[in-house]
């Protein structure tokens, strides 16, 4: 039988489809997060204990920087399999779908799926089979192949990967979708992806959320043409207080407060819906007591341009790991 695999097709555009030089590339960020880490921390990478990292998937350019950061932090001494969530951004979902795909294609080698796994979600009735043109049209997940086959490239032929697209789910959805994942999160064996940008900031992404302070009472108005006499402090700054405001809600560990940040902020997160299916199954896993010893922290934030004026755009980028000890 003939192995269906699903091609990378961004290589080319969204980064290069040289093997050598996206290997140089990776290897590049890597090195830059160890020397930052290891300086302005005093610690060294890889952490114990991490079970789960939250990274960008914007072309390697703007996000490559960030991410390296998440996939510094992980020990892979004990993982053979890679649960990858990343959001739908072109097909609407009304739930997760899984790829029918056997291997996924990367310049770097290609990386097999686990068909058992996939097979055991899909038996719960929850899950649907993704379309080929739409498992190969979506970004999220691809542009977190390169890294994941780089940080396993001395056991790659030892870890599947299980690859669950996320689309436009309520927070019932959410949970149910958690509590499912919860038993694998459970599993020290395994890990989990979760792609994810943060603020999409500007006209061309109809939002401009600003507040010229972090004052409790401060009112945050929509930067235009119109508004443009109010901004006081610079708005990239006004960015990422925005983005640390939800980052903090998560290193808190409470999917509520997440979503009540997201209500009332309404923060373009593009991945915020494969964060609070994370945020559930670990809620989940914590109810058990020897799972219940969790930290969640955001080791990098960056953006890719700093906006000054009210018609300049950029896309925030963070890098968070998970601890289960």
């Amino acid at each position: 039988m003939s192995t269906v695999k699903r091609e990378a097709t961004h290589a080319g555009s969204w980064y290069t489809a040289n093997k050598t030089q996206l290997d140089n590339e990776l290897n590049s960020y890597l090195d830059k997060a160890d020397k930052e880490f290891t300086s302005q921390r005093h610690q060294s990478f890889p952490l114990t204990g991490v079970r789960a990292i939250i990274g960008p998937h914007a072309g390697f350019r703007y996000s490559g920087p960030t991410a390296a950061f998440a996939y510094k932090a992980v020990d892979t001494t004990h993982i053979k399999r890679v649960f990858l969530l990343g959001p739908s951004h072109h097909a609407y979902i009304d739930g997760c779908c899984l790829s029918k795909c056997d291997a996924y294609e990367t310049p770097l080698g290609d990386i097999q799926l686990d068909k058992e796994v996939l097979n055991e979600l899909y038996e719960t009735g929850k899950f649907y089979w993704m379309r080929r043109n739409v498992d190969e049209d979506e970004h999220s997940i691809e542009m977190h192949l390169p890294f994941t086959y780089k940080l396993f490239e001395n056991k790659i032929d030892e870890v599947k990967l299980v690859p669950i697209l996320v689309g436009s789910i309520n927070e019932a959805k959410e949970k149910m979708y958690g509590d499912l994942l919860a038993k694998y999160l459970e599993d020290s064996e395994n890990l989990f992806i979760i792609s994810s940008d943060f603020c999409h900031w500007g006209s061309r992404f109809r939002y401009t959320y600003y507040t010229a302070s972090d004052e409790p009472d401060e009112q945050a108005i929509d930067l235009s043409s119109h508004t443009k006499d109010k901004i006081t402090r610079p708005i990239f700054e006004s960015i990422q207080s925005l983005d640390l405001q939800g980052i903090r809600a998560l290193e808190e560990l409470s999917l509520s407060r997440f979503q009540s940040y997201l209500a009332e902020t309404k923060n373009t997160i593009c991945g915020r819906h494969p964060i609070a299916v994370l945020m559930a199954a670990l809620e989940k896993v914590a109810e058990k007591r020897e799972f219940s010893n969790q930290t969640l922290k955001c080791i990098k934030y960056d953006q890719s341009s700093h906006c000054k004026r009210y018609n300049d755009s950029s896309v925030s980028y963070a890098s968070i790991y998970v601890k289960i000890e």
